[in-house]
């Protein structure tokens, strides 16, 4: 999907890692466990419990996301990205606490916009669902 400058496309490599393309330039990995660490601390629940929440079996879970839930999802892997690199992070713990520092940045943005809103931006509604339904009409 384009949202805004970013063209963000994301898929799962043979070794189990999650690589997302930002610009089609740039290309950043994390490893699964990572993703997870940013999702808890953007939104509070793990892609697992997103994909539950959701109604999701063996659907991708961004393709079901609105705008909102993605910009965040983005800002907490673009912001790990770029603290990984700045601090030339180096094992696990460190990886870890950087994607939990990523994932706090999105997660206060989150919880601004949701305060301003007043309603919450982790949503149970399927995007995918919303829009398919839409063209039926």
């Amino acid at each position: 999907p384009i949202l805004g400058i970013f063209e963000v496309s994301t898929f799962k490599s043979k070794i189990g890692q999650k690589r997302s393309t930002f610009n089609s330039k740039t290309t950043v990995s994390f490893n699964v466990p990572y993703t997870a660490e940013i999702s808890k601390a953007t939104f509070g629940i793990t892609p697992s419990e997103y994909k539950e929440l959701k109604g999701l079996k063996r659907e991708i879970l961004r393709d079901h996301m609105d705008d909102f839930e993605l910009i965040f999802t983005m800002l907490g892997e673009r912001s790990t990205t770029e603290i990984h690199r700045n601090e030339d992070s180096q094992g696990v713990t460190k990886l870890q606490d950087d994607a939990k520092v990523g994932g706090d940045i999105a997660g206060g943005a989150r919880k601004q916009l949701e305060k301003k809103l007043g309603r919450s931006v982790v949503t149970s509604e399927n995007y995918l669902h919303k829009t398919e339904n839409k063209k039926i009409k």
